[in-house]
């Protein structure tokens, strides 16, 4: 096995311990509604509205969970654990046994970049996956999170693809084997197999198009991917096939720009036109559910353990098939694969199947926290949900968290600053607060008195900012970037002033374009830690681990005035809109508000009390410099290039590094007993 060297980045131990980083909670505020998940985290207030419908086959879904498998420390809809989610999953299929019907575990990728879990560690994940590999999948596919970095890439293969065997489907990647020096597949190429009921199926995993892999691996492209021969036989496989699923880190709505589900949805049907296809997606991040016709549909389940998606379908006809299709004494899918909504589009022609369809299908999306989790699976009683392999993994992750420091304190955000629930600058918008911040923290020492501009990319930011504790994890989880600050000096102000507005103009400043992928650094990706606040918790300086290697088996808002039972009124939250109409979220909730926000954002420093200076340091990111800020200057009458270009501060100090250093500095009221706020979206 690949040897995994573990190195974190640990300072000295002080005043604020790990587990006295979280001060008391209002309980009045907040009510903790369970005893598990993670000893930090809130508890759940809203109930599911209704059980879920179980089909002849059934599905739960995740993807793109970049790490976060402790859950949402700070907001409640979201605060379960992978521990908690590991114990439904025995539960539910416990259940599904019990019903004579199946029930399949799928995830669509992305396991990295996102959260201190999986990304204090070095190489990114080698912490995360052993936790996550504790639940027994049986499909699951590669994201492009795991493409970017050699190191990931091979630890992927070496590692996380033996975990799961011919359940790893990566149908169009493939990675230089070192052994041999040839191209191989890091997973199966297909997968047919029979369920414990006897349905027979067929599954391709295909990742979208992406083409920011580092140099030993390879992504084939879907219009490729089709054309050859081994697909085709796959396609027209000798033994029968009742159902095909074709998973991905692809979005199943195939007029986003990205996808390449339609590509492989069309071939398969051209040649099995009565076969049913079911889609499972990922990558953009939202929910969806699409209809592609009559006997095909798609499910995508959203982003960093907020969502768990379920899928049921009934009728599928098989001659093997031994167990129910219509489980007595639970609600039974009862749609059929009609799209209900004018406002969604598939970019596919009307149904091409000529199959009499009598498949009927249900799907939804739960919130992920124990309040859901207990609702939906077997007693739903806390005192019988967990089992003692949720708990251990609840435990570890508990440990590996003080072992990493992620709960060390830099300082108590006052409130919640979100990315686009408010109007760009407004209050509780995180642009405005990082104008503060970095007019505040990014200064040149020997320049201090030079008046500057300030210029960062608004995506740098990947998450909201939740008012309570700014943590170690909370710098990863905000800001993960590692972008340094350069600048030009002595920049007209009557130039550098309309900088700003030219990159607003202009085109989305995306990370891949213009640039060799195998030109990247790990800490392009988050893989440096950055300084742990200096009253950080003592910690070893490796964290060892082993990979739980699982046997081979052979076979938009509501409508309708809904309340919880356990809340008076809606919280916010997501309300989704897919072909299958505006019902599909589990938990009802209040529509949160979503404005669009520029490509950059701003900040002055060290201007005159009155009147404007004549020149400026124009200051910027590396990332966004040679690219933008330079062909913009140009364009305003300057004259740059990359010969006028050096760094503003040391380049160890990044996007990664200026909240951090602000919490230390302004956010000490409270320290160490943070108050927590009720989450994005309240009072917005």
């Amino acid at each position: 096995m690949f040897s995994l060297n573990l190195i974190v980045s640990l300072l000295a131990v002080g005043s604020f311990a790990c587990d006295d980083c979280y001060g008391p909670r209002s309980d009045a505020a907040h009510v903790r509604h369970v005893r598990r998940m993670q000893p930090d985290a809130q508890g759940a207030t809203a109930s599911p509205r209704a059980p879920l419908e179980w089909g002849q086959l059934n599905f739960l879904h995740t993807t793109d969970t970049h790490g976060w498998l402790a859950g949402h420390i700070k907001e409640h809809n979201y605060g379960a654990d992978w521990g908690d989610y590991v114990s439904f999953t025995r539960h539910m299929k416990h259940k599904a046994g019990n019903l004579g019907v199946d029930l399949l575990l799928i995830d669509t990728g992305d396991l990295h970049d996102g959260n201190g879990l999986s990304d204090a560690s070095t190489p990114n994940g080698a912490i995360s996956n052993p936790i996550f590999e504790n639940v027994d999948y049986d499909l699951l596919a590669i994201g492009n999170h795991e493409l970017y970095v050699t190191e990931v890439a091979y630890e992927t293969f070496n590692q996380f693809s033996k975990v799961y065997g011919d359940r790893y489907v990566t149908s169009n990647v493939q990675i230089i084997n070192p052994a041999t020096g040839h191209f191989e597949y890091i997973g199966s190429k297909y997968r047919y197999f029979t369920t414990d009921h006897g349905l027979r199926v067929m599954a391709f995993g295909v990742l979208y198009d992406f083409t920011g892999n580092s140099n030993v691996s390879k992504v084939i492209k879907a219009r490729d991917l089709v054309k050859e021969s081994w697909f085709f036989d796959a396609v027209n496989y000798p033994q029968p096939i009742d159902l095909f699923i074709v998973l991905g880190h692809n979005p199943v709505r195939t007029t986003a720009s990205t996808s390449t589900i339609g590509t492989i949805y069309s071939t398969i049907r051209r040649l099995r036109p009565n076969v049913p296809i079911q889609a499972f997606g990922g990558h953009t991040h939202i929910r969806d559910f699409v209809v592609y016709d009559s006997i095909s549909t798609g499910l995508e389940s959203g982003r960093y353990c907020e969502t768990l998606g379920w899928a049921s379908v009934s009728g599928i006809n098989s001659s093997t098939f031994k167990g129910n299709q219509k489980p007595r004494g639970v609600p039974n899918p009862t749609r059929k694969a009609v799209k209900v909504s004018n406002a969604t589009s598939t970019g596919i022609p009307s149904p091409s199947t000529s199959a009499a369809s009598n498949l009927v299908y249900s799907r939804r999306y739960l919130d992920w926290n124990r309040l859901t989790f207990e609702y939906h699976a077997t007693g739903s009683q806390e005192s019988t949900f967990d089992y003692h392999s949720g708990q251990r993994v609840t435990a570890e992750i508990t440990k590996d968290r003080k072992q990493l420091n992620l709960t060390a304190l830099y300082g108590c955000a006052p409130e919640t600053y979100c990315q686009s629930c408010r109007p760009f600058l407004a209050d509780g918008n995180i642009f405005g607060l990082l104008q503060t911040a970095l007019a505040a923290t990014v200064v040149n020492e020997s320049r201090a008195d030079v008046p500057r501009l300030i210029i960062i990319n608004t995506g740098t930011i990947r998450f909201d900012l939740v008012k309570g504790p700014f943590t170690f994890d909370d710098s990863f989880i905000v800001s993960p970037f590692y972008d340094a600050f350069q600048f030009i000096p002595n920049v007209p102000y009557s130039i550098a002033s309309q900088v700003l507005g030219v990159l607003n103009a202009g085109p989305y400043q995306k990370r891949s374009q213009n640039f060799k992928s195998w030109d990247l650094e790990p800490r392009d990706f988050n893989f440096n830690a950055p300084l742990i606040p200096s009253d950080a918790c003592t910690a070893p300086d490796d964290i060892a681990h082993t990979h739980r290697l699982i046997r081979p088996r052979t076979n938009e808002p509501l409508t309708r005035n809904l309340r919880s039972r356990q809340s008076p009124a809606l919280t916010p939250g997501y309300t989704t809109t897919d072909d299958f109409g505006t019902d599909g979220d589990d938990t009802p909730h209040s529509r949160i508000p979503y404005y669009p926000q520029p490509n950059d954002v701003q900040a002055n420093a060290s201007f005159p009390a009155t009147g404007v200076p004549e020149t400026v340091d124009l200051v910027f990111l590396d990332f966004i410099g040679p690219r933008y800020v330079i062909p913009a200057l140009n364009k305003l009458g300057g004259n740059y290039s990359e010969a006028d270009v050096s760094y503003y501060v040391d380049k160890s100090f990044t996007t990664n590094s200026y909240l951090p250093a602000y919490a230390e500095r302004f956010w000490q009221a409270g320290v160490p007993n943070c108050p927590v706020g009720q989450g994005v979206g309240f009072g917005s």
